[in-house]
Formats: C-alpha cells, sequence, structure tokens
C-alpha cells in the first residue's frame, strides 16, 4: 500500500515537471513572435548586425552632444570665391593692396616671405613673383583687408586665403576658405541680419544648398574658382557680418535641402505677392530633376503672410512716349510710339511669360520673366508702393506678377511682390518666422518634397 502511494506521488512530482517545462518551451517559442513568425529575440539576433550597432550607436553620441549643446562634426569643404572689383563692375584689378593686424605670410612657388602685422602689401600684374605662379596671402591670424576693394561696409576684411594670379588684363583675386565661413559672410549680404532667427537659418540652409551645387564645377576654371561675390551667384561680404547671421549657420552646420536625395539649387528673392511660380518663369519645362520648385501659396489661415508689408502691392504710371523709348531701348528693337502691351501667356502663379508690345511702327515679343521685366524697366519713373512710399524704377520691374492698361496718355502697371518670384520669399520666410514656424517648416512650404539634412 506504502508503495502503491509512493510511485502515486512520483507521478504526480513528473506530471507537475513536465507542464511547467511545456510552459517554458511554448513561452519562449510562441508566446513572443514578431509578425514573420520568428520570436523577437531571435529576430533582433538575425537582424542587428555589428555595422548597425555602431551606426547607431554614433547616431545616439551625436544626439547626445547636439542635445548638451556640443558641436557635432560635418563637413567643411573650401570654396574658391572670384572677388569682383568695385561695385561688382568686373572681375580682374589693376592691383591689390593687403593688410592685417597680426601681419600676413606669403607664398609663391617653393618661397615663402612674412610681413609684420598693419604692413601693406601693394602687388601689380608685373611684379617678379607672379613669375612662379599663384601668389598666396594670409593672414598669421584672423582675418586679412582687402585695402583696394570697397564694398557696402567699406573696406573689406577675409577669412582664409587671399589668392592672387596675373593675367594680361591685371589680377584675379580669389578668396579660399571653408565653406561655412564663407556662409557667415553671405547670409547678412542676403538677408537683414535683423531678422527672426528661423528665417535666418532658412536662410543659411538655402545659401549653403546653392553653394554646395556651385561647388560641384569651376564657374572659372581659368582660376579655379568656384563662383563669384556678386548677385550672379550670392552677395558675399557686401555687409559686415553679424551674431544672429552667424549663429543661424552654426545652429544649421553642413544642413542642406534635398530632393530624391540630391542636392539641390534653393533660389529666393525678397518678396512674393502671395504666390510663387516655377522654372518656367526662365523658360525651363517642370521635370523631375526641379519639380521641387513649384507655385506655392504664401499664406495662412490669416490671409498672404506679406499682405501688410510695402512691396507686396506697387503701381506704376508711366508716360507712353517714355516707355515707348524705353521698350525700344531695351529690347534693341524700334516700334515707334506704343500703343498697347499685351501679356499673351501667362505661367503659374500667373507670372507674365509673354508680352507683345505693339507700336505704330511695328511690335516686339519678349519672353521670359526677367526679360520682360528689363524691357519695362528704367530709372525716368517712380514706383508707388502700397504703404503709400515711393522709389525710382531700376533696371528691372519689381516683379513680372503684374497687369497693364492703357489710360489716356500713360501706361499703368498694377503688381506685386519684389524679385523673380522662384522659391523662397526673404520676407515672406520672416513673417512666417514670426508666426511660430520653423526653419524646417519655412522651407517646407516654399519647395515641395524636400527634405533638410
Amino acid at each position: 500500500m506504502r508503495k502503491n502511494k509512493r510511485i502515486r506521488e512520483k507521478q504526480i512530482y513528473y506530471g507537475i515537471a513536465v507542464l511547467v517545462a511545456i510552459f517554458i518551451v511554448v513561452g519562449l517559442t510562441t508566446a513572443v513572435r514578431d509578425g514573420s513568425g520568428r520570436s523577437i529575440e531571435t529576430a533582433r539576433i538575425e537582424e542587428v548586425k555589428p555595422e548597425d550597432e555602431a551606426k547607431a550607436d554614433e547616431a545616439r553620441e551625436e544626439k547626445e552632444k547636439a542635445d548638451a549643446g556640443e558641436k557635432v562634426k560635418v563637413d567643411n569643404p573650401d570654396i574658391r570665391v572670384l572677388l569682383m572689383t568695385d561695385g561688382f563692375s568686373g572681375a580682374i584689378h589693376p592691383q591689390v593692396s593687403l593688410s592685417s593686424d597680426s601681419g600676413m605670410i606669403v607664398t609663391y612657388g617653393d618661397k615663402k616671405k612674412e610681413y609684420n602685422k598693419k604692413k601693406i602689401l601693394k602687388l601689380e600684374p608685373d611684379h617678379k613673383w607672379f613669375k612662379e605662379g599663384a601668389v598666396r596671402v594670409r593672414a598669421k591670424k584672423g582675418k586679412i583687408m582687402v585695402k583696394s576693394l570697397k564694398r557696402g561696409d567699406g573696406t573689406p576684411s577675409y577669412d582664409g586665403v587671399i589668392e592672387l594670379r596675373s593675367t594680361a588684363e591685371g589680377l584675379a583675386v580669389i578668396n579660399e576658405l571653408p565653406v561655412e565661413k564663407y556662409l557667415c559672410g553671405v547670409i547678412p549680404s542676403e538677408m537683414p541680419a535683423s531678422y527672426e532667427l528661423e528665417a535666418l537659418k532658412a536662410q543659411a540652409v538655402c545659401a549653403r544648398s546653392y553653394a554646395y551645387r556651385q561647388m560641384k564645377e569651376y564657374a572659372y576654371p581659368e582660376y579655379e574658382a568656384h563662383i563669384n561675390d556678386s548677385t550672379s551667384y550670392q552677395v558675399y561680404n557686401n555687409s559686415a557680418q553679424a551674431k544672429a547671421s552667424s549663429k543661424a549657420v552654426e545652429e544649421t552646420a553642413g544642413q542642406t535641402v534635398k530632393y530624391k536625395g540630391d542636392v539641390v539649387s534653393t533660389y529666393f528673392y525678397s518678396t512674393s505677392c502671395g504666390k510663387t511660380t516655377t522654372m518656367e518663369a526662365w523658360g525651363t519645362k517642370p521635370g523631375k530633376k526641379n519639380g521641387y520648385l513649384y507655385s506655392a501659396k504664401v499664406r495662412d489661415e490669416d490671409g498672404d503672410y506679406e499682405k501688410d508689408l510695402p512691396w507686396y502691392r506697387w503701381t506704376v504710371t508711366v508716360p507712353v512716349e517714355t516707355l515707348s523709348d524705353l521698350i525700344g531701348l531695351n529690347t534693341g528693337k524700334d516700334i515707334g510710339t506704343l500703343e498697347k502691351i499685351k501679356i499673351t501667356e501667362r505661367g503659374p502663379g500667373d507670372v507674365a511669360l509673354v508680352m507683345k508690345a505693339v507700336g505704330d511702327m511695328g511690335s516686339v515679343t519678349v519672353k521670359t520673366e526677367n526679360k520682360i521685366r528689363k524691357a519695362l524697366g528704367g530709372s525716368e519713373y517712380k514706383i508707388k508702393r502700397q504703404d503709400g512710399s515711393e522709389t525710382d524704377g531700376r533696371d528691372l520691374l519689381p516683379s513680372a506678377f503684374f497687369t497693364i492698361e492703357k489710360k489716356g496718355g500713360n501706361f499703368v502697371i498694377k503688381g506685386g511682390g519684389f524679385g523673380h518670384g522662384i522659391g523662397m520669399s526673404q520676407t515672406g520666410a520672416n513673417e512666417m518666422a514670426k508666426k511660430g514656424k520653423n526653419y524646417k517648416e519655412i522651407l517646407s512650404l516654399f519647395y515641395k518634397d524636400i527634405t533638410v539634412e
């Protein structure tokens, strides 16, 4: 009897052990599974490779540094900028004078020469050093001043190296410096440093993206220069560097605008009329590469962001005789006394694409926004902005977003915005920033389907 009882106790014990084992196996193999039927722990072991772990660790470290306010290392390649003459009127200088508060180091060929602080170095095209090739000058510390040059802020100083090359016409002057330093000279020259920080950051990302695109090849291969410092590219070092704009560059360091994985040219201009346009305004058809440049509505639920700004709307009243002369001068075709002007084709955002001017001696057709603005441009009339202020006319009409009609002895042009209208409106960006939008939100309004990275 006692023996049978021990047998039953053993059977109960083994039964409990078997049940526990079953529960453990089931728990490991079926209770925790991913969507593919593998257990999660097994999936993790299979899918997380050593290189993935390294990348994840690196990303975590960069995020921790950024959160802690530490600088994250970014690419900072050198850009070579051809410095134009006074007023950005030419590319070749008759002579160049350089100086630095810290002194200068000059290299030419395999030779090196040092100058004490505040010593002025004056070079002309026939200087003997140029027999060795290009002459490169850098400050011992800080910036180097080009005393023979005048800019909007006075006598300019430059980071990096000033390189001089002798030509038959004179000297080519190239400033070679890290692109992030270059941007600190671009932003205050392209956007007022008094603008909101988020607008300045949007401008910094745009300027960096544009610079990276230009650095893919030399615009001046004879001088190995990527760009010049004028409005033909981006205005550089025409205004003094400012803390706010330099902060915008620093806080967006390395960031560019990408479309379908590629860095793109992020065009910008002063003020919109409430809408932007596409590359059609410049005669380029929309395609896969420029699809990010679309016709955006620069507004929110309260209306157009720039509706209260002076250049949002403007009017020009110009006598028939004056406009007749301007069109003849600007187009190179004398059509006599102007009888009528008609916009025969408009593009996205209602921008003027084709204009026909008819006079008593013939007619002329003008295509693309910039040529239309040029045809109607001139200093012989006043432009009245919506706040009642007036300014002299310029080489270009303020924008190609306009209507025109003849009233008695005058033509009346009613338009909106200032600039070509493609990409980002700078005042629009500033108004958005005032309403709490950050720089990525600003960029995403003006450029479609882009990433900032």
